[in-house]
């Protein structure tokens, strides 16, 4: 079992609809979180600990894991997506876009 997570701002759209998405998918357990300190589910350094694959929104967000949960990410494989803050929850086009993107990245 592939520990995945799920990173974005607030928690609020983008990465709480890829955990929802994904939570089926076989052979990973998947949750979500976000990096600004009103997120819905803050970023813990337990959360990035747990996390075998990591799955950021955009740029920014690796570069604030990167600086902030350095010694938890030893070994950890992070992956950005490039999705951009411009989509609502489970909205179609993120869902296409995030199993576009994801996928390839997953256990088989």
């Amino acid at each position: 079992m592939t520990h995945v997570l799920f990173i974005c701002s607030k928690n609020r759209w983008r990465s709480p609809t890829a955990e929802q998405i994904f939570a089926d998918h076989p052979g990973i357990a998947c949750t979500s979180a976000g990096l600004s300190h009103d997120a819905e589910t803050p970023l813990s350094a337990e959360l990035v600990e747990w996390a075998e694959l990591i799955f950021v929104m955009e740029k920014e967000h690796k570069a604030k894991l990167s600086a902030r949960f350095k010694a938890q990410l030893d070994g950890k494989r992070v992956v950005c997506l490039g999705i951009p803050d411009n989509y609502k929850f489970m909205e179609p086009a993120l869902v296409k876009l995030l199993q576009t993107k994801v996928t390839p990245h997953l256990p088989r």
